[in-house]
């Protein structure tokens, strides 16, 4: 039995990036004598096993063979006999496809090392057209390098518009889909996962709703979000306003979040962003009517995280609002968040009379800022 550290941990410890997450391939073992030496099975359709001391991944050494549509459509072998070789063969890149082995030689057959150095992400054989996946990964890694300057080899990019004319990207999940998406929201970049897929033709197929997307504008608006240190959901609100653009089109958002099963956290996110930036944006300028319509219309005085989620994108969509309205409408929900109702109760006021008290009290304050 030989255990090498392969993949992802590989090619960044060479690139000089922190190491996350730790894949392991097992050679010349067979599962009975994984489990007799404490690892945990989990995988199904083949062997990987969980080491529970550090809770890392050890998949047997295995060959693989197209037997079916999409990316679960292979057949998987396992066997003492795999090489390590054979083994880094099945994988997507060739700078995903070496290996160190347990004496620190680095293991290198498809020369990763080198197209590490000329950054270019370039695929292994033509089995990488069998698997659909592999063009979203592709597009995802693009724009995790694109700081780095790394690019898709051109022979790589055809076969990946291969693949989105083969009709194999509609066997993709949408949970498949939306994973790699939501992966590349975590970046700054994820307007060049967009690109890559647009430019493989598999962004009007997975993602048709984004096509229409002003690809400069876009860049400019997300490096000013950039600048204020963003979540996924709100890089992903933003791209949605960017496809969406106006209000009127709320439905056709929530279809294209339905239909990616996105989370509600990045759905509100981008609803809230399509319905009240130009507003927020202009807060200092609304009636009070119009500032009080918001802040009840998002539930703030309840739900201020969404105020917190709304505000940075908004501010990279109009630069040319004031730099401190977050501050002004915190403390105004603080004000807010003050008024009680058992001021009017001790008057004996109540029912529709309390509420409507309430709300002339919150107009009141809407109309100070």
């Amino acid at each position: 039995m030989e255990i090498c550290l392969v993949g992802g941990a590989v090619r960044d410890q060479l690139l000089g990036l922190e190491v996350k997450d730790r894949d392991w391939v097992v050679i010349g073992a067979t599962p009975d004598e994984m489990r007799q030496q404490g690892f945990r099975a989990v995988g199904k359709d083949f062997p990987v096993f969980i080491n529970p001391d550090s809770g890392e991944e050890y998949a047997l050494a295995r060959t693989e063979r197209k037997s079916g549509h999409g990316y679960q459509g292979f057949t998987f072998h396992t066997d003492p006999s795999v090489t390590l070789e054979e083994d880094l063969c099945r994988r997507d890149l060739t700078i995903n496809a070496m290996a160190i082995r347990s004496d620190g030689t680095l293991v290198d057959p498809y020369q990763g090392q080198k197209d590490l150095k000329a950054k270019v992400l370039r695929h292994i054989s033509a089995a990488f057209a069998e698997d659909p996946l592999r063009v979203l990964r592709v597009a995802r890694f693009a724009a995790r390098f694109h700081p780095l300057g790394f690019s898709i080899a051109p022979e790589t990019l055809s076969l990946m518009q291969q693949i989105s004319a083969s009709g194999e990207l509609e066997h993709l999940s949408a949970e498949r889909v939306w994973s790699e998406f939501e992966r590349s929201l975590h970046g700054e970049f994820p307007l060049v996962f967009l690109e890559c897929l647009k430019e493989s033709h598999a962004l009007e197929r997975l993602l048709a709703e984004l096509q229409q997307i002003d690809w400069d504008n876009a860049k400019r608006i997300l490096n000013r979000l950039n600048a204020l240190e963003p979540t996924a959901e709100q890089r992903f609100a933003l791209i949605s306003q960017l496809a969406f653009q106006s209000a009127s089109h709320q439905g056709k958002l929530d279809a294209f979040c339905q239909r990616l099963k996105a989370p509600k956290r990045f759905q509100q996110a981008a609803s809230d962003l399509l319905q009240w930036h130009t507003i927020l944006a202009s807060f200092e300028q609304q009636t009070a009517e119009n500032r009080w319509k918001l802040i009840k219309s998002l539930k703030l005085l309840r739900q201020p995280e969404r105020l917190a989620c709304l505000l940075a994108p908004t501010l990279a969509l109009h630069p040319e609002a004031p730099e401190d309205l977050g501050q002004k409408l915190s403390a105004l929900l603080e004000r807010m968040g003050q008024v009680s109702s058992a001021y009017w109760a001790a008057q004996g006021v109540k029912g529709k009379a309390l509420g409507e008290a309430m709300e002339q009290a919150y107009l009141e304050l809407a109309e100070e800022l």
